[in-house]
């Protein structure tokens, strides 16, 4: 089976890298989100999240969400439900299942047949994978970009862990010139960074090039 195959090679590899499980160990039930990701896709999770349910990887810069809440994070149902941070997005972040998120809170997603990185920014997607074995070899291949991890690292030096629950936060969002520098992120609640960008992500959606956007740091 297909599921079977997701905890191969470079699945396996990345659970090599990973820390221990955020959850206890169980075979979370996915089929509420088959008519949106397909059979597939959502038992491939389900097979990971069963070795390893949720985990964060390259000192933290990766996140897979657990099935469930935990004192380490949100989980998996909490974090795609619609009343939580999804419905702020107005349709741009519908039809999609979150599983996981780099160190600034970009999320990594299933729709339809494959696996995309969702940018929180703009609300925009671009295709990774077609499968969350593909997806891990993506990622074990390039993880400094795809998690954040040198920037992730290099904050860390000095303002010590991401503590649970967070991400780092561009004071001037990337998509507005704010510059990949320590000096231009803080730590910020997971829930609120989305909520908070969503709000610029709706604003810019339609805009021509050179449109002045309102934005306002939160600390």
């Amino acid at each position: 089976m297909r599921s079977q195959s997701v905890l191969q090679n470079s699945c396996a590899e990345l659970l090599k890298v990973a820390s221990p499980q955020l959850a206890p160990a169980r075979f979370p039930r996915l089929e509420s989100y088959h008519a949106m990701v397909g059979e597939r896709l959502a038992t491939e999770l389900s097979a990971l999240l069963s070795q390893r349910n949720g985990f964060f990887a390259f000192e933290s810069a990766l996140h897979v969400y657990s099935d469930q809440t935990t004192a380490r994070g949100v989980g998996l149902f909490d974090w795609n439900s619609t009343d939580r941070w999804i419905g702020a997005y107005d349709g741009l972040a519908d039809g999609m299942l979150f599983f996981a998120e780099d160190v600034f809170g970009g999320q990594f997603c299933l729709r339809g047949e494959g696996i995309f990185s969702f940018d929180p920014e703009t609300g925009t997607t671009d295709f990774v994978a077609d499968c969350l074995e593909a997806w891990a070899t993506v990622v074990l291949a390039d993880y400094e970009m795809l998690t954040g991890y040198p920037l992730a690292h290099a904050w860390q030096k000095t303002n010590g862990p991401v503590p649970d629950g967070r991400r780092l936060m561009p004071k001037t969002p990337f998509v507005l010139g704010g510059s990949y520098s320590v000096d231009n992120l803080y730590a910020l609640d997971a829930t609120e960074s989305m909520t908070f960008r969503a709000n610029l992500a709706t604003q810019i959606r339609d805009l021509p090039e050179g449109t002045q956007v309102k934005w306002e740091i939160r600390e």
